[in-house]
C-alpha cells in the first residue's frame, strides 16, 4: 500500500499485512501461471469475486484459465506501483480492470485519481499492445439498509461512497478507456432494488457482494469472457 493511501485512509496494520503478504504470494504463482490467459485485477471487489472458483465449479465454456489478482483496500496508485505483479507478469490476453473505489471512498483528488487511471491504462497499452482491455463500471452500494454495524462505521464507511459518486465517477473513467482504444463495459443488471441500491440480500454490508451478487455479474460478463 501506498504511504500515501496509508495517510488517507489510516488504514488497519492487519490489512496492510495482509497486502504486503498476498503480493508476494502473486508473484510466486505468476512464476508457474500460463500466459495468455484471462485476469481479473483490481481492489477487493476484484478480490473477493470467486471467479477462479466458479471456473472449477461450472462450466464456463472457456478455453483459457481466469486469474484473479485483485488486492482488497488498494487504490489506482497502489496498483500503479505494482503493474508488473498484478498484470504484466502474466501477459493476458485478456484484463478486466475494477479499480477506483477505494480512490471514491478515501476522497482521494480526481484529478489524482483520474490521471493514475490513465497511466495504468496508457502502461498496458505500451507494454501489452495486442491485450484485450475491459474496464468495468462501479458497482451500486446500499447504504439505507443495517447490515449490522455501529452508527459510527457505517459514516465512517458512506462519508464519501454513495450510488452518485460512483456513477458520476464511472462517466468520467468512460471517458478515459474510450481514449485509449478499450471497452468500458456495465455488468451491474440485476444488482438493484427500485431504489437503486445494491440488493440486500446480495450483499454483507452494503459495499461488498456475496457470492449470489457475483453470480449475476458473471452472467452478464459471460459474452466478454469468450
Amino acid at each position: 500500500m501506498s504511504d500515501k493511501t496509508v495517510k488517507l485512509t489510516n488504514m488497519s496494520p492487519d490489512i496492510t499485512k495482509f497486502q504486503n503478504d498476498i503480493r508476494p504470494k502473486y508473484a510466486i504463482a505468476n512464476q508457474t501461471a500460463k500466459k495468455g490467459q484471462i485476469l481479473f485485477v483490481g481492489s477487493s471487489l476484484m478480490e473477493i469475486f470467486p471467479i477462479e472458483k466458479f471456473q472449477q465449479e461450472q462450466d464456463l465454456g472457456l478455453d483459457k484459465i481466469i486469474y484473479n489478482r485483485g488486492v482488497r483496500a488498494t487504490t489506482t496508485a497502489d496498483l500503479l506501483e505494482h503493474m508488473d505483479t498484478l498484470i504484466f507478469d502474466l501477459a493476458p490476453s485478456k484484463v478486466f480492470i475494477n479499480i477506483g473505489s477505494n480512490d471514491i471512498g478515501f476522497n482521494v483528488p480526481e484529478n489524482v485519481f483520474l490521471a493514475n487511471y490513465d497511466t495504468i491504462l496508457q502502461q498496458i497499452k505500451e507494454k501489452l499492445p495486442d491485450t484485450v482491455v475491459y474496464v468495468m463500471a462501479y458497482y451500486p452500494i446500499n447504504t439505507v439498509d443495517d447490515f449490522g454495524e455501529k452508527e459510527s462505521e457505517h459514516n465512517q464507511l458512506y462519508e464519501h461512497r454513495s450510488n452518485g459518486l460512483n456513477a458520476a465517477a464511472s462517466a468520467k473513467v468512460e471517458k478515459l478507456v474510450e481514449k485509449n482504444g478499450y471497452e468500458f463495459i456495465n455488468v451491474n443488471a440485476g444488482l438493484t432494488d427500485n431504489s437503486g441500491n445494491l440488493r440486500k440480500e446480495l450483499t454483507f454490508d452494503g459495499a461488498h457482494m456475496l457470492p449470489n451478487g457475483y453470480e449475476i455479474v458473471l452472467e452478464n460478463m459471460r459474452r466478454y469472457l469468450e
